[in-house]
């Protein structure tokens, strides 16, 4: 099992006198720790640093970890250039990006962004679909792409990926035509469901329809988008994942956990949980630390790093969670 952190690129969860240096060396705090992977979302809501440029900044002060978007938003950049971005950091990196790709939230969190990016709200997941399609062709040097949104009879020569298969390229979703895409056109599955079970569900259905596609359900990384909070007073820790689920999104806790995965409790009931989940077939856990700040961030880092061993040991059953490392 790999577990990574979600840095808060925003700057509304940094405290008073905390900068961008404390946001890296944060990231460097959590390769240090053991987790296997460094995270970055992607939004125009709010001052926050750029994903891929924050990627690009954890790119030289990193040494294994990966690096990934939780998620890349890629309605929001011109396709081509976009690939030639990701295809430089996978070349910086040394090979360690991740691109979890999504398509935004429905309502006022996504669809203000499409205007603002002055893309059409309509087809939009057939144009995120057709995006990674080109970003791939122009990795592999194709000479020409033909799609229903992107036309072009010559592509230009651009930036390879450090890897020659380029870099691995998840879904965040889990609507059920989100569960057919994954399983019949991306690398990977990142959702975030509350119950354990629907994880176990949703995940079935991407390997079903991995196998309907002819493609190999081994191929696809199952990954988890969860919040957590370790705090020995219950009471408390859900206060301040209250006061978070406010600061970022603007909802109460009692309606974020019935459509985010959440976790806050003592040491053991977060491991108890997030062993669910590794039950239900996660190998790959992104984990948002709900804390206000970066101090109080790299406070949660310490706790929950404690837990990694303990995440990765054998189940019940005596078998330990294949490793989702690349």
């Amino acid at each position: 099992m790999d577990i990574g952190v979600l840095l808060p690129t925003g700057t509304t969860l940094w405290g008073a006198g905390e900068g961008p240096r404390e946001l890296l060396a944060l990231g460097r705090r959590a390769e240090r720790s053991g987790f296997s992977s460094l995270f970055v979302n992607d939004s125009l809501t709010g001052p926050r640093v750029e994903a891929l440029t924050a990627l690009a900044a954890l790119a030289p002060v990193t040494d294994n970890v990966t690096l990934g978007t939780a998620a890349l938003l890629p309605f929001l950049r011109r396709p081509v250039q976009a690939a030639q971005s990701l295809a430089s950091l996978d070349l910086l990196s040394g090979g360690r990006l991740v691109v979890t790709v999504g398509a935004g939230f429905p309502g006022r969190f996504g669809r203000p962004l499409y205007a603002l990016s002055q893309v059409p709200w309509e087809r939009r997941f057939a144009r995120l679909d057709e995006t990674v399609a080109l970003w791939r062709a122009l990795w592999d040097g194709a000479p020409s792409f033909h799609g229903e949104f992107f036309h072009a009879d010559e592509l230009p020569s651009t930036t390879r990926p450090f890897r020659t298969a380029h870099p691995p390229v998840w879904l965040g979703g889990a609507t059920p035509a989100a569960l057919e895409r994954a399983g019949r056109l991306y690398d990977g599955w990142l959702p975030y469901p509350p119950d354990p079970a629907d994880y176990a569900s949703g995940l079935a259905a991407v390997h079903d329809a991995a196998a309907g596609a002819g493609r190999d359900r081994g191929g696809i990384m199952p990954a988890l988008f969860v919040s957590v909070r370790i705090d020995d007073d219950a009471a408390g820790g859900r206060r301040v994942l209250d006061d978070y689920a406010r600061a970022a999104y603007g909802l109460p806790l009692t309606e974020l956990e019935k459509i985010q995965a959440v976790v806050t409790g003592t040491a053991a009931h977060v491991l108890d949980r997030l062993l669910e989940y590794a039950a239900a077939g996660a190998r790959h856990l992104v984990v948002r630390l709900a804390a206000p700040d970066l101090r109080s961030q790299s406070e949660q880092l310490d706790r929950l790093a404690a837990l990694i061993p303990a995440v990765g040991a054998p189940t019940a059953t005596g078998t330990a969670p294949a490793s989702g490392r690349r």
